[in-house]
């Protein structure tokens, strides 16, 4: 199965999931086979220096000790925390139990298992197990010479190449367990950064299409009740006004695309002109910029300014009961100011959506109710921007 495709349903996904934990399993039995070759070494020794029931017994152990390796848990590939002490200390004690029984019956090459005792004590305690590691490399360069009827000198037990191997064996197995460590933290990193970008992404597309959908049904449901008033009166600007409500739906609907795919634009000019035409449906004064008196603001705020118009219009139309409200630039703050009844209410999701933008361009935005009436909303990306 092609494992870009999406399982089709619960069934399949179970299916799917059985079949890669038993592919992982599978791959990671055939990995820790591969060092049992060297058991062959022992096997050899065993030949060469045990008869009768005493060889039998050798090959039992060996046989043994390899399906321990195979069967138990895994305890070199594993994080230190994932098999309880319980676990370790029994796997740990048949091993050592195996290469006691098989040392006589093999002699020096018997302390070829403890190159796999090396590799599960480096696994599960790191660099603290430095000690039994130097331990074990002694003791398969002396215990050789030690004994008498082995026959072996310092330079044989060199020359078998147990006693370097065994530090080589745990210094190895210490940098895969590094690299193997590393992969998996970045692993977690990354997929907690997609999910912090999914997280982010849902934020913005939340926040945008309240700002669209707010402004622009507002928009359309103060087109259609001057619509409906003019209906009696002048029926030719009532279908005019009708014909902007449904220009303001369709561009509703290409904003809320844009917005869902990321590409929605907005400018100062075009907010302060839908916001002059607003205000005059609803019968309050504007006070506006005009086109030439945008120049004065830094063209790397004007589509902050943008939202933070569209959001303080859309406020004052619906909640201030005001009879003016004036918009005021500089080239690094706007402000619109109303003569409403300035009620000081929690900050809403528009509010809230447009401070993380100021914030997020490293501005301020400053709004409450002014005395004896009316509320401001002033925006600021420095400390210095007066208004005008």
């Amino acid at each position: 199965m092609d494992p870009d495709i999406a399982p089709a349903g619960p069934a399949e996904a179970e299916w799917v999931a059985s079949q890669r934990k038993w592919s992982q399993g599978r791959r990671r039995l055939i990995f820790n086979a591969v060092p049992l070759v060297y058991l062959l070494f022992v096997a050899h020794a065993v030949t060469e220096y045990s008869r009768g029931a005493a060889a039998v017994c050798g090959y039992a152990v060996l046989v043994a000790f390899g399906l321990c390796w195979l069967v138990g848990p895994v305890l070199l590939w594993q994080e230190a925390g994932q098999a309880t002490s319980r676990q370790f200390w029994a796997l740990y004690g048949i091993f050592v139990a195996l290469f006691a029984v098989e040392l006589p019956l093999a002699r020096a090459a018997a302390f070829v298992m403890c190159l796999f005792i090396t590799m599960i004590t480096a696994a599960r305690w790191d660099g603290r197990s430095a000690p039994v590691v130097l331990a074990l490399a002694l003791a398969a360069l002396l215990v050789p010479v030690a004994i008498p009827s082995w026959h072996d000198s310092l330079g044989a037990a060199l020359g078998d190449l147990t006693p370097v191997a065994i530090p080589v064996a745990a210094v190895v197995t210490f940098i895969v367990l590094q690299l193997m460590r590393g992969n998996h933290a970045l692993a977690e990193a990354r997929a907690e950064l997609s999910r912090l970008s999914a997280e982010n992404e849902r934020f913005r597309i939340g926040r945008d299409l309240h700002d669209l959908l707010g402004h622009s049904l507002t928009a359309i449901t103060v087109q259609a009740g001057l619509a409906r008033r003019l209906g009696a009166s002048d029926p030719a600007q009532a279908l005019q006004e009708i014909a902007e409500v449904e220009a303001l739906a369709r561009q509703s609907l290409a904003d809320v695309r844009a917005a869902v795919t990321g590409f929605r634009d907005v400018t100062l000019a075009g907010e302060l002109a839908t916001g002059r035409e607003l205000l005059r449906a609803v019968g309050i004064t504007a006070d506006l910029p005009g086109a030439g008196d945008i120049d004065i603001v830094d063209p790397t705020y004007q589509k902050l300014f943008g939202w933070a118009v569209r959001e303080g219009l859309t406020n004052v139309i619906r909640h201030a009961h005001a009879s003016s409200c004036a918009v005021r630039l500089s080239r690094s703050s706007v402000e619109i100011v109303d003569d409403g009844v300035g009620v000081n209410a929690a900050p809403g999701i528009g509010l809230s959506g447009l401070r993380e933008r100021v914030a997020a361009a490293g501005g301020v935005l400053d709004a409450g109710p002014l005395q004896p009436s009316g509320w401001r909303l002033r925006v600021s990306l420095s400390p210095d921007g007066g208004t005008q």
